[in-house]
């Protein structure tokens, strides 16, 4: 029997959560609360006016409903029970508790958290008073440049400063002129750590920790990472830049680690856990924890999930992960870059009509509403982010053409978007790494196929006393055990460096392709 779903939130995030769980053939219908134009009437998707602030109304809502399962999308109805709430009702509720959700809602408690369990940090320490955190800036042994609000600030609490002036004007700014309000109450100042920072996701179940595709946010407002910081103008997903035994040392050092932490001081954590990472000199560190996908990286991961949303989902809640982990497409790239209002990240004006969906979709292109609501039968802008436009490709490089294609069919007055989402990546890939077996002709893995296709064909021609298996590099042949009296012959072959001195002593290179016996 398919179920009903409730998603929680309004952004681009939970549209795009709402449009992957509505490919299940377990879903009836998705409900948003209170969501946004895109999630208005689109399928199987729909609004929902209930009060999430509410949750005995929510309770009562999802019972009167049939609500099967809710999907939390933002971090402030996650920091305020939200799941707690839900479950101890009954209704079966995806996201963090309350305490587990401290990770992000208090950094005070995530960096003290990461000492206690040798999770790699920043050099930090927490204040209440301003002038204290000041004395720390101006006397720490180290940069103390990073100032952050404690509590969650829509994801805008951190200043990154030049200097120590600089840094300690952030902190009168935070903490006597409420520029954050009571989530600049307490706040961390942090070394300033230096390198590439990337978004390394995972599923867990309080258990089993599943990774996602590596993606990179850019939070400057312009191109060229210039301007102030923002929420996020776009993404990209997987980020070439980490390395399959980095994202093992990550999933290891980190997301594991921070998951049995969490279950030894007993507060199992349970959802989706997002590590915000520097990739310094000496290895990665976290930067921050997020307790939810992060937006816009929730519209660039999810595209890439090759299996059920809902069955994940499900698993997690029942604590199974391990027997229904997620499959990625490794042959696809996304890339989203968002559109936003005239003024953000400070004031602007709403209310304003976006034409051009029709012309995004004929270019193959998926569009997640944030800031919209409809008015008049039209859509029109309703926030400060107002909407992503998603490409999945091949690659980075044809992925980012398309979005940028979008966003320019797509259009309202006065929108800002950057250009170069990605663009890090792209250099990175452009870098020259030296030539590698397959750009030279030798393709190995397609050589370790055809070994393993053709291993029983070569071993059915075996004869006695032979002591070899196909794709190795040496064999015993006992002549005795074939009739003849002669001692044990030993044979190997040796790979392609070897190959290429004997050519090289030869001064012959154009049987190098073919297997030369090279010990004997």
């Amino acid at each position: 029997m398919a179920d009903q779903v409730l998603v929680i939130g309004s952004g681009g995030r939970e549209h795009a959560l709402a449009w992957k769980l509505a490919q299940s053939p377990h879903v009836k219908k998705v409900l948003v609360a209170p969501g946004n134009a895109g999630t208005a009437n689109s399928g199987k998707i729909s609004n929902s006016a209930v009060s999430i602030n509410d949750h005995a109304a929510l309770v009562k809502y999802c019972k009167d409903q049939k609500i099967g399962l809710v999907v939390v999308g933002p971090e402030v109805p996650l920091a305020e029970g939200i799941v707690d709430d839900l479950t101890a009702a009954g209704v079966r509720c995806f996201g963090p508790t309350a305490k587990a959700a401290q990770l992000e809602s208090s950094k005070s408690f995530s960096k003290a958290f990461l000492d206690r369990n040798g999770i790699p940090t920043a050099r930090w320490k927490a204040f209440t008073r301003a002038e204290e955190a000041c004395a720390f800036i101006t006397s720490a042994e180290f940069r103390a440049l990073v100032v952050k609000a404690s509590g969650l600030a829509a994801g805008k609490g951190v200043i990154v400063a030049a200097n120590k002036e600089e840094a300690c004007r952030a902190v009168h700014e935070i903490m006597q002129d409420k520029s954050f309000g009571a989530a600049g109450e307490t706040i961390v100042v942090e070394e300033l750590l230096e390198g590439e920072e990337v978004s390394c996701l995972c599923f867990t179940d309080g258990v089993t920790v599943a990774p996602m595709p590596p993606a990179q946010d850019h939070k400057r407002l312009m191109d060229g990472d210039r301007g102030p910081n923002t929420g996020g103008m776009g993404a990209y997903s997987p980020a070439p830049q980490l390395s399959k035994d980095l994202l093992l040392k990550i999933r290891n050092s980190i997301l594991q680690k921070t998951v049995d932490g969490m279950r030894r001081e007993s507060i199992p954590y349970m959802g989706v856990l997002y590590a915000g990472l520097m990739l310094t000199k000496d290895g990665p560190k976290v930067l921050e924890f997020n307790c939810r996908f992060g937006d816009p990286e929730c519209q660039v991961i999810l595209p890439l999930l090759k299996n059920d949303l809902y069955e994940i989902v499900q698993a997690i809640i029942d604590r199974k992960l391990s027997g229904h982990m997620p499959v990625w497409y490794e042959d696809r790239a996304a890339v989203t870059v968002v559109m936003a209002s005239e003024g953000y990240p400070g004031s602007y004006a709403k209310g304003l009509e976006i034409t051009g969906f029709s012309l995004a979709k004929e270019l193959g292109l998926e569009v997640f509403h944030a800031g919209t609501t409809i008015k008049g039968g039209k859509v029109v802008t309703n926030g400060g982010r107002v909407l992503t436009v998603t490409a999945i490709k091949k690659d980075l490089v044809s992925a980012l053409e398309e979005a940028n294609k979008g966003v320019g069919v797509i259009q309202f007055s006065g929108a800002i978007y950057r250009k170069d989402i990605g663009y890090r990546a792209i250099a990175f890939l452009k870098q020259s790494r030296g030539l590698t077996y397959k750009d030279s002709g030798v393709d190995i893995a397609a050589g370790n196929t055809l070994v393993q296709k053709i291993k029983p064909l070569a071993a059915a021609t075996s004869r006695p006393g032979c002591n070899a298996a196909l794709g190795g590099f040496a064999g015993l042949f006992d002549l005795k055990e074939a009739g003849y009296k002669d001692p044990v012959l030993v044979s190997g072959t040796d790979g392609v460096g070897t190959k290429l001195k004997i050519a090289q002593l030869c001064n012959k290179h154009n049987t190098i392709g073919q297997d030369l016996v090279a010990m004997s």
